[in-house]
């Protein structure tokens, strides 16, 4: 079934919980997103834009630093600021599981 050449590093199923939404901020942007909770990525979220196809693993560090969201999803300043204002309290505080 698998390849023979393949190296896997690793090859694990997880339960996840995926929380789609879809809202339109003060820029007028319309916003399709998934939110996908995992114990993977140290507590980050995988965060989804359904229009474009863009993921990106993100956490409170990311969320609010200056620039990232709008370079990620290739927004202006403004509908940055939207998603921003969504994501803030939905990524909340990074919680380490292997500590």
């Amino acid at each position: 079934m698998f390849d023979k050449d393949l190296d896997f590093l690793y090859d694990e199923t997880e339960d996840t919980s995926t929380r789609f939404v879809c809202f339109i901020g003060e820029s007028m942007r319309r916003f399709d997103l998934a939110v996908t909770s995992s114990n993977r990525f140290y507590g980050k979220k995988l965060v989804t834009d359904i229009q474009s196809g863009v993921t990106a693993i993100l956490g409170p560090d990311d969320v609010h630093e200056e620039g990232c969201l709008e370079r990620l999803f290739d927004l202006s300043e403004e509908e940055g600021g939207d998603l921003r204002a969504f994501l803030s309290p939905i990524i909340g505080n990074v919680h380490f599981t292997d500590l």
